[in-house]
Parts: C-alpha cells; sequence; structure tokens
C-alpha cells in the first residue's frame, strides 16, 4: 500500500520548480521485525543521557579521526578534562548503582525474585550509555549457554531493537550526505525505520533511478563522538586493570583491535566495499545470500544496499542453515581469510525462499595463512589428542609465549581437554573448551591476540543460535569434517608436514588417525551435499568418494597418494611373506621332521604390524564403499591385530582379507572418475608393483648377509 505523506519539516526546494510532497512507502506485513516498522516504548535513550557528547562545546566530527587513531582521539580529549570527568562519572555511577542493588538483592535473599528487574535496568544503563556499550553486550548476548535466560532476554532486545532516533534528523543526515533532496533519490521511503539498532537505523525505500526497492542504513548522530571518547576513557581502564591484576592479556591491544573494528563500521563506505567482497566470494554458495550495494548512493554515514525480505535465524529453529552457516563460516576463515565478525542473530536472516542471509558487513576480519594454517592443526592435534603438539600450536597462534614451559603446559592442557575429547568429536562443546582453557591460563602466561577475540566470536554465536533450539548441537562436531576434508585434500606444504606428523608419529604408521580422518572427511558438507533435507544416502558417499579419489589421483594429491601406495605395498610384502610362511609350514608338518621348525613360520613385529594395517586399509575402503562409516567389522578382533600370530592366526587373517573384494563396490566409481583421474589410475599398478619389487630385493639381501 502507497500512501503520500508530507515531512513535517519543508524539503528544500528542487532547482526550477516547487517543492513536491515526499511519497512514503509503507512495506508489506512481514514475519520478523526485520520489514515491520519499529515500534518501542523506549525514547532515544542515548540522546536523552548522553546527548551532551555531540552538543555545542563537545567534539566535533571534524576534530575526530574518521580512522582509530589512539593519539588522536587522545589529543582532542586532553583538551577537555571536564568532559572526560563527566563521561567517567557518568560510567561509574551507573553501573556502581546497579552493582550496589544486586549486591543488595544477596544481602536481603531476594536476588531471584529481582532477577527480571535487574537485568531490564542493565539493558536500559547500556542504551543510555550508548554504542560502544551497546556492542559489548551484543558481544555476549548470543551465548546461552553462558548468559542467564533473563539477561538473554533483555540483551537480545538490543541486537535490532532499540529505540530509533527522530525521522527528521536522520532525512536530513541522508540529504547532507548525499547532497539532493530526499525526492530526487528516492520515489519511496518508509514513514519511519524498519530496523533501529546501536549505530544507526534501516528505512526501506525505492530508487528513483532503477525502481529497486533498497535498505537505507542512517547513521545515529554523535555515534562517533561518543565513541572515541568511551574508547580512549575504557582503554585508560583497561591499562590499569592489567597492571594491577597483572593480566598476561594485553587488554589495551585487544581494545585497539575491536575499536579499530568498530571504526570501520562506522564508516559506511567501507561496509559497502566490504559487503561487494563479501558477494563476490560467498554469494555463489548454495543456500546463501548476500545483498548487492549501491556505491554511488552511498556515502560515509548513509549506506544503501539490495532490500531482503526475511526473519532472524535465532528465530526460526532452522538447524539446515546453522550448518550452512558453519559451512560458510569455515571458508570465511580458513578458504579465503575474510570473514563475517560481527555475525550476531540480527545479522543473519532466514530469507522467504530459506536462504541464509547475510547483514552488516562493517565488522569484518582477515586471517593470516599461517594462522589458518595453526587453527587447523591445533584443531587436529585436540582431537587426536596429541597435547604436546598442541602447546606448540598455542605458541604458533600467539596464545602462549616462546618461552613457556611446554612440559607443564601440555599437563595441564591434558587435564583440561581429555575428558572432553573422550567423549568423540561429536560431543565437544566450543562453550565449554573456552571455559575449561580459561581456567589455566593464568598460571601458564596465556594471552589473548587482538585477532582471536573475533575468529572465536564468529563460531561462537553460530553454536549460540543453535544450542537456543538445540541443546545438543556442538559447532566443533560440524566443523571438524570439513578441517579433516581440508587437511587431506590441501596443498599446502606446511599442511601437509601435519598430515604426515600425525600419522606417523613415532616413525609408525597411524591407521586409527587415517581411518579417522577419512571417516570425518567422508561426513563433510560441501556444497554438493549440503542441500536441504538431503539424506545420508549412496550418492552422497559416491560423491565423497569420488572427490577424494579425484584429489588423491590429482597432481595436489601426490602426497596422499604416495603415502596409501606406500602402505600398501608394506603389506602386499607382509602379505607375502605370510602367505609363503603358512605354505612352507603346512609343507613341513607333511615330511617326517616335522618337527623342525621352519625360519618362515611366523611373521616379526614389523611385517605383522604392515599386514594388521593392510587388512584395515582394505577394510576402511569395503566399509565406506558400503556405508560412508568406516569402523572396525566383528572379525577385525582377530589375531591380525596382535603383534605376531601363529599359522592359524595367520589363516583366520589371510581368510578374511580374501573376502574383502566382495565388498568393494568403491571400484563402480571408477568410470564416473575424470578422464585425467582414470589415466593416473592406470599407471598405480605399475607404481605398486615397483615398490613390493623393491621391498622384496631388500628383504632379501637382509636375509642372505643378516
Amino acid at each position: 500500500m502507497l500512501l503520500l505523506q508530507p515531512r513535517a519539516v519543508p524539503a528544500p526546494a528542487l532547482r526550477g520548480r516547487p517543492p513536491r510532497p515526499r511519497r512514503r512507502l509503507v512495506p508489506p506485513p512481514l514475519a520478523s521485525a526485520s520489514g515491520s516498522i519499529v515500534v518501542s516504548s523506549d525514547e532515544d535513550a542515548f540522546t536523552r543521557c548522553s546527548g551532551y557528547l555531540f552538543e555545542e562545546g563537545a567534539a566535533t566530527e571534524s576534530e575526530l579521526p574518521t580512522a582509530y587513531d589512539l593519539p588522536g582521539i587522545a589529543a582532542v580529549y586532553r583538551r577537555r578534562p571536564l568532559l572526560v570527568l563527566r563521561r567517567s562519572l557518568q560510567i561509574g555511577t551507573s553501573f556502581g548503582r546497579w552493582f550496589a542493588l544486586r549486591y543488595l538483592d544477596r544481602v536481603n535473599e531476594r536476588a531471584d525474585d529481582m532477577f527480571e528487574l535487574r537485568a531490564a535496568q542493565l539493558r536500559r544503563i547500556l542504551l543510555e550509555l550508548g554504542p560502544a556499550f551497546v556492542k559489548i553486550a551484543q558481544a555476549v548476548s548470543s551465548r546461552p549457554d553462558v548468559v542467564p535466560p533473563a539477561y538473554l532476554d533483555q540483551l537480545s532486545l538490543l541486537q535490532d531493537r532499540i529505540a530509533p532516533f527522530s525521522n527528521d534528523v536522520a532525512f536530513n543526515i541522508i540529504e547532507k550526505e548525499l547532497g539532493l533532496p530526499l525526492d530526487m533519490i528516492f520515489s519511496e521511503i518508509t514513514p519511519e525505520p524498519v530496523a533501529a539498532a546501536s549505530l544507526g537505523q534501516v528505512y526501506q525505500a525505492r530508487l528513483r533511478s532503477n525502481g529497486k526497492v533498497v535498505a537505507v542504513k542512517v547513521q545515529r548522530p554523535g555515534v562517533q563522538a561518543a565513541i572515541s571518547l568511551d574508547i580512549y576513557i575504557l582503554r585508560f581502564l583497561a591499562s590499569i586493570a592489567r597492571k594491577a591484576a597483572k593480566l598476561n592479556t594485553d587488554l589495551p591491544a585487544v581494545l585497539d583491535e575491536w575499536a579499530s573494528s568498530l571504526f570501520r563500521e562506522m564508516d559506511y563506505r567501507e561496509e559497502a566495499r566490504n559487503g561487494l567482497k563479501f558477494r563476490e566470494l560467498f554469494g555463489k554458495f548454495r543456500d546463501v545470500s548476500v545483498p548487492e550495494m549501491y556505491l554511488e548512493q552511498t556515502r560515509r554515514r548513509v549506506l544503501v544496499m539490495e532490500w531482503i525480505e526475511g526473519e532472524k535465524l535465532s528465530e526460526v529453529r532452522d538447524q539446515y542453515l546453522v550448518e550452512v552457516g558453519v559451512y560458510c563460516s569455515l571458508s570465511q576463515l580458513l578458504e579465503y581469510g575474510f570473514y563475517h565478525a560481527d555475525p550476531h542473530p540480527g545479522n543473519l536472516l532466514r530469507t522467504v525462499d530459506g536462504k541464509l542471509a547475510y547483514l552488516d558487513f562493517g565488522m569484518m576480519g582477515e586471517f593470516r595463512q599461517d594462522l589458518r594454517d595453526g587453527f587447523i592443526e591445533a584443531c587436529l592435534h585436540l582431537v587426536n589428542r596429541d597435547f604436546d603438539a598442541l602447546a606448540k600450536d598455542f605458541v604458533t597462534l600467539g596464545l602462549l609465549p616462546p618461552t613457556a614451559q611446554k612440559g607443564e603446559v601440555t599437563k595441564a592442557l591434558t587435564g583440561v581437554f581429555e575428558n572432553a575429547v573422550n567423549r568423540g568429536v561429536q560431543n565437544i562443546s566450543f562453550g565449554d573448551l573456552s571455559g575449561n582453557l580459561g581456567r589455566t591460563m593464568y598460571k601458564f602466561k596465556f594471552q589473548i591476540p587482538s585477532y582471536f577475540s573475533l575468529v572465536i566470536r564468529s563460531l561462537a554465536v553460530l553454536e549460540g543460535i543453535a544450542i537456543s533450539f538445540n541443546p545438543n548441537y556442538k559447532v566443533l562436531g560440524s566443523s571438524y569434517p570439513w578441517i579433516a576434508r581440508k587437511v587431506l585434500t590441501d596443498s599446502s606444504p606446511k599442511l601437509r608436514s601435519t598430515l604426515q606428523t600425525l600419522l606417523y608419529k613415532d616413525g609408525t604408521f597411524q591407521i586409527d588417525r587415517l581411518e579417522s580422518l577419512l571417516t570425518e572427511s567422508l561426513r563433510a558438507r560441501t556444497e554438493q551435499s549440503l542441500v536441504r533435507n538431503q539424506q545420508e544416502d549412496v550418492d552422497s558417499t559416491r560423491y565423497a568418494i569420488k572427490q577424494v579419489l579425484s584429489f588423491t589421483l590429482a597432481d595436489q594429491g601426490a602426497f596422499v597418494k604416495d603415502l596409501l601406495l606406500q602402505e600398501i605395498a608394506k603389506g602386499i610384502d607382509a602379505l607375502g611373506v605370510a602367505t609363503l610362511s603358512s605354505a612352507t609350514s603346512a609343507a613341513a608338518s607333511r615330511l617326517p621332521f616335522a618337527g623342525v621348525p621352519s625360519p618362515l613360520t611366523s611373521l616379526d613385529d614389523e611385517d605383522a604390524t604392515n599386514l594388521r594395517n593392510l587388512y584395515r586399509l582394505l577394510l576402511l575402503l569395503s566399509k565406506v564403499s558400503q556405508k560412508g562409516n568406516p569402523s572396525p567389522s566383528p572379525g577385525y578382533n582377530s589375531a591380525i591385530e596382535k603383534e605376531g600370530g601363529s599359522t592359524d592366526e595367520l589363516s583366520l587373517a589371510l581368510y578374511e582379507m580374501s573376502s574383502l573384494p566382495e565388498f568393494l563396490p568403491v571400484l563402480s566409481v571408477i568410470p564416473e572418475l575424470p578422464p585425467e583421474s582414470q589415466q593416473q589410475l592406470l599407471l598405480l599398478p605399475a607404481d605398486l608393483t615397483n615398490r613390493i619389487l623393491s621391498r622384496a630385493v631388500a628383504r632379501t639381501i637382509r636375509r642372505l648377509f643378516m
């Protein structure tokens, strides 16, 4: 429905013609707050209580740096000590009164009765203090496993239901920033904002130039001045707190990283550029939607982008889209190193066509390649209980100083993580890991790098959203299959070295670890398998097998192919020895001197291990090809698992392996492989034969001369 409504304040006259009434677009009713007119009983508490921060005599935008520059901010506010004192007193007294009331509630044994009231009071305090404090609250309001429900309900209102500021002020900002009357830019615009947040508010409009419906975000007046002053004060307090409490974490540096991101978020031109890059990288993902940005109509305090209809992801209980979000987040963090650092529920929507829409690209992060590899290595070592390597990973990631005592740290990490890991990767809680790790940080001088909090938050928010409707959801359980596939298929020299070290710990091939990696990699969601309502069936398993085989046979899979051929050659060599041993023993038993033992009646430890690994590799392939769920068969606990074995035991092992080819439908996918992969496959028998012959010759020489 379209309404013609003149503005309360006359619009500037258009050149050469009289002013026209401005048409206001009233959007159709939507299923969520993202598209409905904002109605709030709260007044604009920030302007009412903190408006002095941008009144006459306070710092002006022209004085303050547009990018985060602590010396520049300090230079401005050193000239206004009374303003700094007034703001410090406002912050101190606001929180001081609240903490005093909470203390009295506990003393009077009525803390439970007053819980909801105090939560509402805390929300109002944050609103009165302004955007910096609202942003901090948003960071913790997406964790139902950390924040009590009463506080969660109140803090969740700070995501996108903050009281809007004056529409006339907003429209004047648009006209000032774009340099044109409103009705020359938009043919229609909503008379009230459809959403209001900490930094700005959003209107729905229609561009006059092309008729497309867009979202117009307008920055709150005074935001830059308030945030600059609050960061100046908070950083001073952070420095005092670090020295007084002898903290290992560099709190000022963490605050600097957050402040730098927040300043970039206040420049809507930067947000538009981020949105364009994000759309280019991730907009093509299945079931991911990224709005189009309109750079020509975007300025520092005004952003114009495509309008997207939808509901908040946290309100629709859609675990499939959470999985999409996890897949997309892992790609952001570990594939491209460019990630959405502020994925709170207000910025994640379920569109009307069932896609996951990302909004608000003001706070983005970049993850260096060495840190990406270090993060993957840490996950691998955690899941495989290699806590000594995990301690080294923490040094790489900057969580531990290089001078830390690795032995003591390893013991501590074992105590912190072992119980969680023993429950299986699917049951490891991201929140529990963070909490348990926090208890050991002080003793071993852990430090939180400036980048780390944003990375962890980007994953923790997704787990928090999922936990709200599925308490058993674990983001690490959803992430690890992706990481396992990444390690098996990545050509990075560092990750190849990590894989080799992982699989050959102490020089011995760790078949259990390969089995775990392959099992998990086949569970990984990919572009092809990430489909709503898709069942885990033969087709998805066949695709995963084809992908692994195609990679292994390609140039970038040469490392894994060489590793597998090497172990298969060892196993076939040991199988030959076992067969010869069995035949020799059988023949010797029929001779008159049967009591004389044959020199080949038993395998040494190395051969028994190689034979066992061959059996398990074949069993692994058979189980993968049948069900996509490798696991030992009942016969697996046969004598082949032992380091040595009698003739009867070896015969049993040989019998078990002889039945495996019947269960290798994995071979049926070969015709579906790319031509270059099939060509490489034809070369494998010759390669494998050469390896087996080389081992046989070496074995013969050893027996002759040793």
